[in-house]
Order: structure tokens, then sequence, then C-alpha cells
């Protein structure tokens, strides 16, 4: 039985044409971008052409590319040394504004920083998971040093209003930092047009491996190094660069800048093709997030009667892969801070499976999926106490 794999937000498999590429730099051309012999020099070239093709796909200078090991230290570096950088200009109290439904990188650096004396506000989302501009404006405080949203929601999809944060950040002299994780690769990114001052990305969610991301910091941003060490990055992030990680992100980036638009509109079609089955085919489905303002390859739906962690178990036997909620959640006993925060009882939250689609899947593999789905959750349900004495009850009400 071959997988069907529907778990792209955890991670995506790396692309052909981005492993050709690494190769050679895992290989005969290992040298260390610090060093001054041929080879070193090599992989610098190697290093600076992948900075640059990560550059051009956000319509930014390559000098304000800064690589990293993913998304999670680009978003501790980014809020951890915003506060440091107030502090170092002589200022008193830091306020950052941030969102419920942010990546926990993005929440417990937030904690981290309010145990250090930070204040934090954390804006809560309508029914879809999208944050009010208007609402976050007024949350704006004179000491309001950062403001940090996420592009798209890992869980559900949701996409959030970034332009019009990136406007009022702007008009408010406010640094705005946006964790495009999910977004980078799948939408088009201009940061001019978003307004944003810095932008948190990872290789491994659009073709690139595993351990290699990114950090846009504006020129005249004067944002702190994260970690102390060597001069690499131009001084702001120490650490002997993944040369063939590196080349495999800005491999990906040129690939995804040249088919974005095919590739998400196929994508964008299987999609609806699966929440349109999913919903008319099984009772007590609900998509959550936006029905247009999400990820085209995401599909978050919530099973009443049913508890996720028992579907993915199924559904894992019949080759389907997919995910309960955030990979980074995994083995929590807590329902998601997303679905909680967009108003979901603990009961349907608990039932949520999020499938996320992407390079390789077709709609034979959709179909396949939802056949799967539909008879998973109605066996559960066969077994569901619960579920039975919804059912006697309604019977009992129809009688009356």
């Amino acid at each position: 039985m071959s997988m069907i794999y529907l778990d792209h937000a955890a991670t995506t498999p790396v692309r052909p044409e981005v492993l050709e590429e690494m190769l050679p730099y895992l290989k005969e051309m290992y040298g260390n971008p610090s060093g001054l012999c041929q080879r070193s020099m090599e992989a610098a070239k190697a290093v600076e052409t992948a900075r640059k093709r990560v550059a051009d796909s956000l319509g930014c200078e390559p000098e304000e590319i800064y690589f990293t090991s993913g998304g999670t230290e680009a978003d501790n570096w980014a809020l951890k040394s915003s506060a440091r950088m107030v502090k170092n200009r002589g200022g008193g109290s830091v306020h950052i504004i941030t969102s419920q439904v942010e990546h926990h990188a993005v929440l417990h650096a937030c904690e981290a920083l309010e145990r250090a004396g930070a204040a934090v506000t954390c804006l809560p989302v309508d029914e879809r998971g999208r944050v009010s501009p208007a609402e976050l404006e007024r949350a704006i405080r004179p000491d309001t040093a950062l403001i940090s949203i996420m592009y798209a929601n890992n869980e559900v999809g949701t996409i959030q209003p970034v332009r019009e944060i990136g406007a009022i950040a702007r008009s408010h002299h406010i640094c705005f930092h946006t964790d495009a994780v999910q977004a980078y690769g799948h939408l088009p990114i201009s940061v001019n047009e978003l307004g944003v001052d810095m932008l948190s990305a990872s290789g491994h969610k659009c073709g690139a491996p595993k351990g290699i991301g990114f950090l846009y910091i504006r020129k005249g941003t004067d944002l702190p190094p994260f970690m102390d060490g060597g001069a690499q990055e131009r001084g702001r992030r120490a650490g002997t660069e993944n040369v063939a990680g590196i080349v495999g992100l800005g491999k990906a980036a040129q690939l995804s800048q040249k088919e974005m638009r095919e590739t998400e509109k196929k994508t964008a079609a299987m999609r609806d093709h699966l929440i349109g089955r999913l919903l008319k085919e099984i009772p007590f489905a609900r998509l959550n997030g936006s029905r247009h303002d999400r990820l085209a390859g995401n599909c978050s739906v919530s099973f009443q009667f049913v508890e996720g962690a028992a579907l993915l178990l199924l559904l894992d036997e019949e080759g389907i892969c997919a995910a309960a909620g955030s990979a980074c959640s995994t083995g929590s006993r807590h329902p998601s801070h997303v679905l909680t925060a967009m108003g979901l009882p603990d009961d349907v939250a608990r039932g949520t499976l999020r499938l996320t689609l992407g390079y390789g899947n077709t709609m034979e593999q959709i179909d396949q999926a939802a056949d799967a789905i539909r008879k998973c959750v109605a066996k559960l349900r066969e077994t569901s106490g619960e579920y039975e004495d919804y059912l006697q009850e309604r019977s009992v009400r129809h009688t009356l």
C-alpha cells in the first residue's frame, strides 16, 4: 500500500532539483565559506548566489537576508533582539503586540520576554482566526517596540491582513515582524509592499531541507546579533554556514517563484474538492479558518464525537499521513491554542484533522483520502458513547 502524504505544513519532501544542487556541497565542494582557499571561495560564492535568489523572491536586497537554522531561530532573533535593541538605545519599558494564534516559537519567546520584564499584548482573533487591524491599532502604546503577527497560520491556514498591519506599524513608526514560515514559497511576498521590517522563513516548508531558514532584516533596522561567536553573516549571525542547506534553500526559492501560480492553482482546486467532500459526506463536520483567505494547501476540519489522535492512527493504517494540528504540539493533551482562540469548544477541537496538500499530490489521492476519512470517522463513532447518547436523545426529541 502506497502512502498518501497530506502533512506538508509539518514538512515538505526535498525537491529532486534541490537535492541535486545540494549534493556537490556535501561531497567535493565542502569548503568553509569563511576561508581563503579555492574550496572555501567556491562555497562562499554558492552562499551568495543563494542569498540573491532568496532576496529576489522577496523583492529586497541580498544584504538584507541572514541565514539561520530555521524559523524558530529567526523568530527568536527577531523578538528577543528587538527588546535588546530598545534597551541599547536607552529606552525604558518594552511593549510587544502579537496574537493568540501565533506559532509557539513566537508565543514562548514572548513569554520569556515577559519574564525578563517586557509587556506583551496577545490580541484575540475572530472565528476565522484573523486579527482585527483596528483592534491592533488600539493596542498600541507609547512604549510599543514591536508588532509580530504571522503571515498565515500553520494549523488552520488563515492568512492575516499583513499589508494593513504593516501600514499601521509604519504610521506609528513601530518595527513590524511577520512569521512567514507557512507562507513563504506558497504566496507571493513583497516585503516593501507589505511594509514588514523583519520576516522569518524556513526551508523545509517549501521543498528545501530541514535545518535551514532565514530572517529578512530591513536595511536600517539596528537589530543586535542573537548569538555570540564569529563574524559570519556580516557579523550578525555567528556560526559556520550550512552551505548545502543554504544552496538548497536558494534553489527552492527559485523554483517556488517560477512555479507558484500554477502550483497554488492546482493545490487550491484539490483543497476545495477535499473540503467539499468532507463537509458534504460526513455529518457533524466543520471547516476551521477562513473559507477564502487561507493557504491553498490547508484543510482543517473538526469532526464532532471523534478523537483526533484515534482518527490519525486509523488513517495511518489506511496509508494516509496527516496531523491533528501543529507538529510542534504533537503529544499535548490540551486542545490546540489556535482552535481555542477561535472559540471552538474543547470536545470539537479535539476531533480536528489537519490535512495539508503540496508537491506530488493528485486529485486521485485526494479522493482516496476522503474515502478513508469518511470510513474511519464512521468506525470511531460506532464505539463512541457520546455519539450514541446524542443519537438516542435526538430520537427521543423526534418522537415527542
